[in-house]
């Protein structure tokens, strides 16, 4: 049975998901990923004396890498382990294998060459070609050729489409809130999209999200104050109505969006609200208040997008199946007709020889022809005498 492995590897926390083929009596939508379990770690490295390397962990001992996945900071440099340096593309290169080997691990049936498992890496649609390209390198630089790489929003969309059945063509708009930013994201849905859903231009805050908004309750409780002190003091109301306030703020990005796609939110069909900063009701109310438009969001919106992804791989991999089926079937269907057109010819052979034979001989062809129905013994003790043995 073909499975999909997706994973998203963000500036914070790192997502596995692993979605199984469906039920085929599985409501419609719903058969990709009847089976879908996920892992959340902190998106840190470490590595031991051997070049091990560990996905997740703080070291009491020792230095953990961190804050490496976003490939567009300037500020991160190269990290060296042992004789090597590994560039940032290479750290997520490094945490994707990682996360693949353990997958697979608790998959003994299945093998990522194999073609049963597909595997979807995702990465912040506002990437370059240099960014992409440099991510591709340094996957196929340690044998991962085989992984594909999708943008973030695109992946939040294959889960929309898994959960609610086919879309009707349209826009869907990613808020993608998480730890350390905000991601807003238009993306054609339904049939007929090109091969690049994404219309406009991505747009992408520091200003937003998980952190931003830990620094604005810190900010309100007040500075100096020890961290147990600022989580008591700002509790209960005052923290929603700052959410609320942080949510409704960030609207000026979505409109952004919006006008470097030369759209409205009356052109926008629904919005998907996905990342770990997302989870708090406060962040799907406000946007459904003010932007009028039907809002979505999975229980846990922090693997909402490695869930895309798994569906992604999953796709893929049953697609493969059906050609390496398709292949097979044809590749016997080919050898019957091979051996059908050769006995064919040989029968065509064996007529013209006895009939040579048969007119030496003095024979008729119906002569021929009974001396064939005969029982085998008999055939063959026949040929001989005509010269055919």
């Amino acid at each position: 049975m073909a499975v999909g492995l997706g994973l998203s590897i963000g500036t914070v926390n790192t997502v596995s998901a692993l979605a199984e083929e469906g039920s085929a009596k599985a409501p419609p939508g719903r058969r990709w990923a009847q089976r879908s379990q996920s892992i959340t770690r902190r998106t840190t490295l470490t590595f031991d004396s051997t070049g091990l390397a560990r996905v997740g962990m703080i070291p009491r001992h020792g230095r953990a890498i961190i804050e490496f996945a976003d490939l567009t900071q300037r500020s991160i440099m190269s990290a060296r382990v042992g004789h090597r340096a590994l560039s940032p593309a290479d750290l997520v290169a490094v945490v994707a294998e990682c996360l693949i080997t353990e997958t697979l691990l608790d998959q003994p049936h299945h093998d990522a060459h194999s073609g049963d498992v597909g595997i979807a890496l995702t990465y912040p649609a506002r990437y370059t070609e240099t960014h992409i390209g440099d991510l591709r390198a340094s996957l196929d630089a340690i044998g991962l050729d085989s992984v594909e790489l999708v943008a973030e929003p695109i992946a939040a969309v294959a889960w929309l489409e898994s959960d609610r059945g086919p879309l009707m063509p349209g826009l869907a708009l990613v808020y993608d809130l998480g730890g350390a930013s905000l991601d807003v994201t238009l993306v054609r849905v339904g049939a007929g999209c090109p091969s690049n859903p994404i219309a406009g231009q991505p747009m992408h805050s520091a200003e937003y999200g998980g952190r931003a908004f830990g620094a604005l309750v810190a900010s309100r409780a007040g500075h100096g104050l020890p961290s147990a002190s600022i989580s008591g003091s700002v509790t209960g109301t005052t923290a929603d109505e700052m959410r609320t306030k942080h949510v409704r703020a960030s609207l000026e990005l979505v409109y952004r969006c919006l006008r470097a796609a030369d759209v409205t939110m009356a052109d926008v069909d629904c919005v998907v609200v996905v990342g770990g900063a997302a989870r708090p009701v406060e962040v799907a109310q406000v946007l459904a208040g003010e932007l009028a438009r039907p809002v979505i969001v999975a229980p846990d919106p922090e693997r909402t997008i490695a869930d895309g992804a798994a569906i992604i791989g999953l796709r893929a991999a049953v697609a493969a199946e059906e050609s390496a089926g398709k292949h097979h079937g044809k590749r016997r269907q080919g050898a019957h007709r091979r051996a059908a057109t050769r006995a064919m010819v040989l029968s065509q052979r064996t007529k013209q020889r006895l009939s040579r034979v048969a007119l030496a001989a003095g024979l008729s062809v119906a002569g021929i022809g009974m001396a064939l129905a005969l029982p085998a013994d008999g055939v063959v003790v026949g040929l001989a005498q005509l010269g055919l043995h």
